[in-house]
């Protein structure tokens, strides 16, 4: 039996993707740019075992689902391939922060389980090489396997579709404070959202506009300006959700106290407060801050009616090994 167990956040996007330009590989219509968040974390260990008669899968000590299996099951199928291994896999996963509620579950899941699954077969693949592999599985997951500040070169195929980081954990002291107002399972995933994006007319206005957005992110990222980074942030937040809202069927991942956390931000940014809003596939809410504001910040939330509990999480490192098993980059 080969055994390895791999580490990895999940990440928030400042520009997002939705939609794909192949969805079999997961190639998006445009890239993205985002931030992974230290302390969450999804740990995954991966067991190549030849007493298995086929794959499992645990997930937070429980049986996963057929479907979970199967997706989990095309990663170790790509696994197996690349370094001649045949036998099935027992995957145990665990995340210390919500499943499924638009907090990027599967992004870290996903790295997490290439990076554990390539190790266990003894592969020895670079940051590029297994940014590509964890983007088979979760599109966003390829952006969790670089550190802290991330942009996702979207490609035209395999080999040019994957994520590198733009600036170090260090570089800017923002923090994400995540307002979490739902944490039951949302009913429309995201990968059934990406095939919706397409019907809905404001996508293709999204996507041309897309590049000025990532320059425009980019440049507020390294010039740290909170004022550029906080319009363009909130922007390319509300074109996502309009697109969802517009697709047919409709997605409203929005419930009303996430609009009045939205609206709150806008009030509060205008009193002189460094923060802005952006949201995933679900109702939770990410307020984005500087770290010398976090506290203040989380005092404001906690007076808004409705919110469950906050979490909070600055810039986060790259996917890595669980000791005893070294660095996963080779």
């Amino acid at each position: 039996m080969h055994t390895a167990t791999a580490q990895a956040s999940p990440n928030i996007a400042f520009i997002k993707y939705w939609g794909n330009l192949d969805p079999h590989l997961r190639i998006p219509l445009n890239g993205s740019i985002s931030m992974n968040l230290e302390g969450l974390h999804t740990r995954t260990t991966v067991s190549f075992d030849p007493g298995l008669e086929q794959d499992e899968l645990i997930l937070n000590g429980q049986p996963a689902p057929a479907e979970a299996i199967r997706r989990v099951s095309d990663i170790l199928d790509l696994v197996r391939a690349m370094a001649g291994v045949s036998h099935p896999a027992r995957v145990e996963s665990e995340n210390n922060f919500p499943t499924g509620v638009g907090i990027a579950s599967s992004a870290a899941a996903f790295a997490a389980l290439a990076a554990a699954a390539s190790s266990a077969a003894g592969l020895s693949l670079d940051e590029a090489a297994l940014s590509r592999l964890a983007r088979r599985g979760s599109g966003s997951a390829c952006r969790s396997v670089p550190g802290g500040f991330v942009e996702w070169l979207p490609g035209k195929d395999d080999r040019s579709s994957y994520a590198v980081s733009i600036a170090p954990p260090d570089y800017w002291n923002l923090v994400d404070c995540i307002v979490v107002v739902e944490e039951t399972h949302k009913p429309v995933g995201s990968s059934t959202g990406h095939g919706l994006a397409e019907t809905s007319p404001l996508q293709a206005c999204r996507v041309a506009d897309a590049p000025r957005r990532l320059e425009s992110c980019k440049k507020a990222i390294l010039a740290r300006d909170f004022e550029a980074f906080a319009e363009i942030t909130e922007l390319d937040s509300n074109l996502m959700h309009a697109v969802m809202m517009t697709s047919t069927p409709a997605l409203f991942y929005w419930t009303p106290i996430s609009l009045e956390i939205m609206l709150s931000a806008a009030r509060w940014r205008a009193g002189g407060l460094p923060v802005c809003y952006t949201l995933d596939a679900g109702p939770n809410v990410h307020l984005i801050t500087t770290r010398s504001y976090l506290e203040t910040l989380k005092a404001k939330v906690q007076s808004v009616p409705g919110v469950r509990r906050i979490l909070t999480a600055g810039p986060g490192g790259p996917v890595k090994a669980v000791a005893p098993h070294g660095k996963i980059f080779r």
